[in-house]
């Protein structure tokens, strides 16, 4: 449902449930955004700017009627590259321009090209981001100092190691009380905000016994102002968009899976059905215009969005109230957020990536050890030992390939014979010693693409003095050929026509019918040489029979050849011929 359409039968209760559904999203929002901005390599400030300015216009202008938007765990590493590599001016670029590829997809209508990202492709990058976010948190989580954040993963855990004697064991309390009250909270209070709750607690502990002796967010990035930062459009110029076109890409393809994964979360969960044009479109929208506030690319949040649903929303009101909320309360309380260790922050974002890891899938596709198996490995290592953006892409190109190899396997072709002992026609297999040198009829079974054509070639005969010069294919079970396959059909044709053969055609689907119309083939073979039933190529086959070289055929001595049984009842020439070879009379078995 889109549009006003997701009011239709609004009223005070709704407006109610509205209010409760997105005030305690908003809470839940506040410590996630800080702790995403910070992990990201940014001020926390601009996680909360980017929850109220983006979280606000997606649930506005998005597909979702349930959708909360905002920062998400899912683009730490992407952010935290961008900001290490090209700044925090570039970095707001890089988000804009992947906000009017978003927008430009929405309008395109690809939404639905998303769906056709593999599934190991998708669950090896968000357990590499998992791992990722969960080791760059574990440096807060041991209070550990002068600390140099690094893109690589290698590097990051070589400095934890290299830093390990400055441990402060007031952090780790810090980080463990929150820990408790956050994996308490969610296992018997589910309703409540446990990373909120578990945020305050700790706060007020270190305040209370350990003030002084943790990292806060005051003393790491100063102050954060109470309110929104002044509107400021960023200079761009075509350097920066050659420079930035890459990530941004990338982010807005991060965005558009992430968005649209949660929108089908949030579908399954409430019974509603999501449109993914116009999700992409409010995605963009929200991202371009985040930047111009300070804020940083936002997508759909898959676990606020659930809470959205369970808390009883009824319309795309409550991510926006959820977003005012935010506002308010960085009004009223931002001065207070500066005392907040960063060690209470490590444990958020810990629970977050084990939440996200999809380890339960992960470990079932990986005992699988078939193709996707390779796939999400290769993905996952990628992920976390270089970087999410060529791992998406080898996972992608990796994916395709083995998809190639299965459809290879799955198309087959195989030499056949007729047995008009039936009244229908059926078809068995030709052994290497029952064979006839007159006609050839093969099933073709498949996709006839680039991928199976070295089986085409392998299976369809050299043609000479001793081979058939009369070929049937039996296409009905080919879904679809590609010029690829064409081709391989237009070099049997040239090759049969040279010999003074002939090819023949039965059962062709639309596809490949129309394809070999387009190209000019079906013209070059002959309408007359096509047709709708097996049967009637059969019989239009054994007509084309030289009786001379099959009584010489030492099938027919051996009355194995039911090429006469099919004849005796459809040609005055067979009557003639078996009235001459006795040998081969009566009700014989075997095929053409």
């Amino acid at each position: 449902m889109t549009g006003w359409g997701r009011f239709k039968g609004y009223n005070i209760a709704s407006l109610r449930k509205d209010i409760i559904s997105g005030t305690i999203v908003g809470v839940i929002a506040i410590p996630l955004g800080m702790a995403f901005a910070i992990a990201s390599g940014v001020k926390p400030e601009y996680g909360i700017y980017t929850t109220i300015v983006a979280g606000i216009l997606i649930s506005l202008f998005g597909g979702s009627r349930f959708q909360i938007g905002g920062p998400t765990g899912a683009f730490i590493p992407i952010l935290f590259g961008i900001a290490m590599q090209y700044g925090y001016e570039n970095l707001l670029i890089a988000g804009m321009m992947a906000g009017v590829i978003l927008v430009v997809m929405g309008v395109l209508r690809l939404g639905v090209l998303i769906r056709f990202i593999p599934k190991p492709v998708t669950i090896g990058f968000t357990a590499g981001i998992a791992v990722i976010i969960f080791s760059g948190q574990i440096a807060n989580f041991l209070g550990l100092r002068d600390m140099e954040r690094h893109e690589s993963f290698v590097d990051n855990m070589k400095e934890i190691g290299a830093h390990l004697s400055t441990i402060n064991l007031y952090s780790i309390l810090t980080a463990a009380v929150c820990l408790a009250v956050v994996v308490l909270g969610m296992r018997f209070a589910p309703k409540v905000p446990g990373s909120l709750i578990g945020l305050l607690c700790a706060t007020l502990i270190a305040a209370l016994f350990f003030s002084g002796k943790v990292t806060t967010i005051g003393s790491a990035y100063g102050d954060i102002p109470n309110t929104l930062p002044s509107f400021h459009f960023p200079l761009i110029t075509w350097e920066k968009i050659k420079l930035l076109i890459r990530p941004a890409f990338i982010i807005a393809m991060l965005g558009a899976i992430e968005s649209l994964l949660s929108a089908v979360v949030a579908d399954g969960m409430s019974g509603d059905r999501h449109d993914s044009n116009r999700e992409l479109i409010g995605q963009g929208v929200a991202n371009i215009a985040a930047p111009l506030f300070g804020g940083i690319p936002a997508t759909g949040a898959i676990a606020r969005t659930a809470t959205n649903i369970r808390s009883g929303a009824a319309s795309p009101l409550s991510g926006v109230i959820h977003g005012v909320v935010v506002f308010l309360i960085l009004l009223l309380f931002a001065p207070y957020a500066s005392s907040i260790p960063l060690a209470a922050m490590a444990p958020i974002l810990m629970v977050v990536a084990w939440n996200m890891s999809e380890r339960k899938e992960f470990l079932h596709l990986l005992k699988l050890k078939t193709g996707d198996s390779l796939v999400l490995a290769t993905t996952f290592l990628l992920t976390v030992f270089a970087d999410l953006t060529l791992a998406v892409e080898v996972g992608l190109v990796l994916a395709v390939v083995l998809f190639v190899k299965r459809m290879g396997e799955v198309h087959r072709i195989s030499k056949v014979l007729p047995d008009p002992s039936s009244v229908k026609v059926e078809a068995h297999m030709v052994t290497e010693s029952h064979d006839c040198p007159q006609i050839g009829i093969y099933n073709v079974e498949g996709p006839l693409f680039f991928g199976a054509a070295y089986r085409f070639d392998d299976t369809m005969p050299e043609l000479g003095p001793d081979q058939p010069k009369l070929i049937l294919l039996r296409m009905g079970k080919v879904p679809l050929m590609d010029t690829t396959g064409e081709a391989n059909l237009a070099a049997l044709v040239k090759q049969l026509q040279a010999d003074a053969g002939r090819l023949m055609i039965s059962g062709i689907q639309s596809q490949p019918l129309e394809l070999l119309k387009k190209t000019g083939l079906y013209d070059r073979i002959g309408a007359a040489q096509f047709y709708d039933h097996t049967g009637g190529a059969i019989n239009e086959a054994l007509g084309s029979v030289d009786y001379n070289r099959c009584r010489g055929c030492e099938h027919a001595a051996f009355r194995e050849c039911s090429a006469f049984s099919a004849l005796e009842e459809s040609s005055p020439r067979s009557a003639a011929f078996k009235g001459r070879t006795p040998a081969v009379t009566g009700k014989l078995s075997g095929g053409v």
